[in-house]
């Protein structure tokens, strides 16, 4: 029996040099190949990483996994860099200085505390599209952004001076996961161990749940929460779970039309038909191999839409061939090659490796698809957007002129998602040329917006001969950056505003993003349908949501022709040979270096200490009271007050939003009488570095529904004692003071959406002690933890309908530390106003013993401090 005592090292040769590399054929024999490539790359991780008996356990755990296709045993993960973005970095980095701080007070050296492992941050969050349809949208839009957000950004200048290993990618440069293919992968790399060469896969984790989309070209890499993030800036290892791993069996190859958007979309409601909760997700079989790497790119980029860690494509012919496509240098490349065909990382289409469950999806069946009006998953055919708008009988106060009841406010091809892939940009660029060439424009009501994910679009586009006419239909470029898809969709266009205020319309966003939460793009927008950059060109033509353009033209030309979708559309040899013909590799590495030259950024200036000064009449950076080794745990047994009673599907957006800041609520009360002004509010992203702001901005959404009493302004909770109803921050305090305990009851799907540590900020702020929920999303499972709060699944059958729960009502939690283990059980009693009981036996939703170590110091935070504290100690 093999004890994995002494784990086999093979080596390479290149040139003159010789790497090491953990030799995975040798270690398993014809086991490999049953292992999902996932696996085969976490176990080279738990080779290369941990070390003694725990490495022998973690290696036999994973082998063992193939008998079950699960596992209860955790492994330590090692990435080898960080990806952040400048709304994710700032309170991440906002944390680190006030935790300076707190070293400092304490007696210690301020530079204690220093990443161990690279940092990229992209400012990519931050670009809103205020100027459109217009040759200098970008320049105009660009000025915007650093006026409104410098202050941000010199503190992001400071961190990037003050702490190790931390390099910021400033605005213009792109979108961070298109960055991270186009610039920053390497898929294979190299590192120094004991003084000697290695060669190891490339591996990573991002503060941003579409991270995965670097699955596509054979990196393995996840989303995380910001609080994650910073245990493993500091040295923590990522504890997990040996995954389940999901197999999606791709056949058939993608038919004249369909494009890997409609892929994407197809995979997202057929992962969420499955129920996938945080599981792996690889894609095997014939099918994959039909797909480039832009296409994969698109499809593992919305793996938290499917519900998934990750996307993973491995590696091929089709990786190397992207590589070079983007100017990779030869021998990097070649390297990848030898090493994953050495080590068994290289794809085989014809392999049929052992997964936890699988799933087929034939791409000669993926048609045309749109997605929505409110969830990623609902899948629609693109001409049935009518029937799903219908359904909601919208009934207008009066038809005024040519708007239609639903017309299309924003169309925006947008996003990391969409905009990578330059066959899709070249794809919209010729449907346009050919709306350009009938004499086709956008409706007056239409706000147009093309933000590219790399500055390289703009130099394939161009040689393509396509600026002009996507130009000539409205889709000038905006900037480069994420813009729409985060909700930096700028204001609305007047006419819109007019008509929604009057109730004459329903409006509706068309965009290539990856979600559609309402109010996500634009509060005022809670209708959204996600589709490929050319069904936005044509969307916005048509003006009309609810038009199917299955059947329906697009519009009528001048000439009084109709002029349908199918004379518009380009075909995939026409797509193809327009990319071989302007998309160059050199385009790549030089427009990325052009925008790093940012001169508008370059002009910040930024203080040179250890410990960020402080700015009291600050309204973007406070230091963060739990940046404390004080931070208590908040297990024990208590009963409590719920807080919010929430349903189904509560966002990430719902719980801390991102997009704009209302000028009628009390957030911008409280901007305002701090001296900004209220037309100029910027979002709510740009405020994480604000603790007491962004306390206020906690479940700030006009469509969440609080269930304790319905009918409650935004952002209104009931205080049961007094029975006054009142903001949910002020309701917080009051319980406070009173010594009185609160949690939040929630429904399926807590926490879905965006990776933003805040949502759990802003909950442990309120002062709630545990979340109860039918089930949770991934990342944001772990930020409650990461800031102390306990996680608590309800068993089957009990939900927040279910528990109907009335004012008075209190909920008794038994989770005492001693008792709190991975999925142990938790006593739950709900204490009825009438006095009646019912007990609960909910679960422990944490997953490994970290996270309950996590829980018992209340949070990553003081942990990080404890630590700190600790070794300088032991070493003077």
């Amino acid at each position: 029996m093999n004890t994995f005592a002494e784990p086999p090292i093979g080596h390479l040769e290149f040139g003159s040099t010789r790497l090491a590399f953990v030799d995975l054929p040798a270690l398993l024999g014809d086991q490999l190949e049953q292992l999902p490539v996932v696996l085969r790359l976490l176990l080279e991780n738990v080779v290369r990483n941990m070390q003694g008996a725990e490495r022998q356990a973690a290696i036999a755990a994973i082998v063992e996994w193939l008998n079950h296709g699960s596992s209860e045993a955790e492994i330590a993960f090692q990435p080898s860099r960080l990806l952040m973005h400048d709304t994710t970095s700032t309170p991440a980095l906002v944390d680190i200085a006030a935790m300076r701080d707190a070293l400092a007070e304490a007696g210690l050296p301020p530079s204690a505390l220093n990443p161990t492992l690279p940092v990229e941050v992209s400012v990519d969050h931050s670009l809103a599209v205020e100027a459109f349809a217009q040759g200098d949208a970008p320049t105009i839009n660009m000025q915007h952004e650093i006026r409104r957000n410098q202050e941000r950004y010199r503190f992001l200048r400071w961190a990037s001076k003050a702490l190790h290993g931390v390099r910021i990618n400033p605005p213009g440069t792109g979108i961070m996961h298109t960055i991270n293919l186009e610039q920053l992968a390497t898929v294979v790399t190299t590192e120094e161990r004991d003084g000697q060469p290695w060669l190891i896969p490339d591996v990573m984790i991002g503060t941003d749940s579409h991270t995965p989309m670097i699955n596509g070209i054979g990196v393995l890499g996840w989303g995380v929460g910001g609080l994650e993030a910073e245990s493993v800036m500091f040295g923590m290892p990522t504890m997990l779970r040996i995954p389940e791993v999901i197999g999606v069996r791709l056949t058939g190859a993608l038919r004249a039309g369909a494009t890997a958007t409609d892929l994407a979309l197809t995979v997202t409601q057929r992962l969420r038909a499955m129920r996938v909760a945080g599981e792996f997700v690889e894609f095997f079989g014939p099918g994959v191999s039909t797909l480039s790497a832009g296409e994969r790119a698109v499809v593992a980029n919305m793996a938290p839409e499917y519900g998934a860690t990750t996307g993973y494509f491995p590696i091929d012919d089709a990786t190397l061939a992207y590589l070079h496509s983007t100017g990779r240098d030869a021998d990097a490349v070649e390297r990848v090659g030898v090493y994953a065909r050495r080590t068994g990382l290289w794809f085989n289409p014809a392999a049929e490796p052992r997964y936890t469950r699988m799933l087929d999806i034939d791409l000669d069946a993926v048609g045309l698809h749109i997605a929505g009006p409110r969830r990623p998953q609902d899948l629609l055919a693109y001409g049935e957007a009518r029937a799903a708008l219908e359904s909601l009988h919208f009934q207008p106060t009066s038809t005024v002129g040519r708007m239609p009841r639903h017309p299309v406010a924003v169309a925006a091809i947008t996003s990391c998602t969409n905009t990578s892939d330059p066959a899709l940009l070249i794809a919209a660029g010729l449907l346009a040329r050919k709306a350009r060439k009938l004499g086709l424009r956008v409706p007056s009501w239409v706000k147009t917006s093309l933000a590219p994910g790399s500055p390289a679009a703009a130099d394939y586009l161009a040689r393509a001969g396509l600026i002009d006419d996507l130009a000539a239909v409205g889709f000038d470029i905006v900037g480069f950056g994420c813009t729409t898809c985060i909700g930096n969709s700028g204001g609305l266009p007047e006419e819109i505003r007019r008509a929604r205020d009057a109730g004459r319309i329903h409006p509706v966003a068309v965009l290539s993003g990856n979600r559609n939460f309402p109010g996500r793009i634009h509060p005022d927008l809670d209708l959204g349908f996600l589709m490929s950059p050319p069904l936005v060109v044509a969307f916005a033509l048509a003006g009309n949501a609810e038009c199917d353009l299955s059947r329906e033209p697009v519009q009528i030309a001048a000439d009084g022709r109709a002029v349908h979708l199918h004379e518009l559309w380009p075909g995939r040899e026409e797509i193809a040979a327009l990319v071989a013909e302007a998309v160059q590799p050199a385009d790549f590495p030089r427009a990325f270096a052009v925008a790093r030259e940012n001169p508008l950024w370059r002009a910040l200036e930024a203080p040179a200490t250890e410990r960020f000064p402080w700015n009291p009449a600050s309204t973007a950076l406070r230091r963060p009271p739990f940046a404390s080794a004080e931070q208590g745990s908040l297990l024990g047994e208590y009963a409590a007050f719920p807080l919010l009673v929430v349903g189904d599907d509560v966002t990430t957006d719902h719980i801390s939003p991102a997009s704009a800041i209302p000028a009628d609520s009390l957030v911008a009360d409280f901007l305002v009488e701090r001296g900004e002004a209220r037309d100029d509010l910027n979002v709510f992203a740009s405020r994480r570095g604000n603790w007491e702001l962004m306390l206020r901005a906690a479940f700030h959404s006009k469509s969440l529904v609080n269930l304790l009493q319905p009918g409650m302004p935004v952002a209104h909770t009931l205080h049961v004692p007094s029975g006054d109803v009142m903001p949910i921050w002020d309701a917080a305090a009051r319980y406070r003071a009173a010594g009185e305990s609160v949690v939040l009851v929630a429904g399926e799907r807590y926490g879905t959406g965006s990776s933003r540590d805040w949502a759990a900020k802003g909950q442990r702020l309120l002062g709630i002690r545990s979340v109860l929920a039918v089930s949770f999303e991934r990342i944001h499972r772990s930020n409650l933890i990461g800031m102390g709060i306990l996680p608590l699944r309800f068993p089957a059958g009990v939900n927040p309908a279910s528990l109907a729960l009335q004012p008075g009502d209190r909920i008794h939690v038994d989770a005492p530390a001693s008792a709190i283990a991975p999925r142990a059980p938790v006593t739950v009693r709900i204490l009825r106003v009438d006095g009646r009981q019912q007990t609960i036996e909910a679960t422990a939703a944490v997953e490994t013993q970290l996270e309950v170590e996590l829980l018992k110091d209340g949070g990553v935070i003081p942990r990080i401090l404890k630590q700190t504290l600790a070794a300088h100690r032991a070493n003077h």
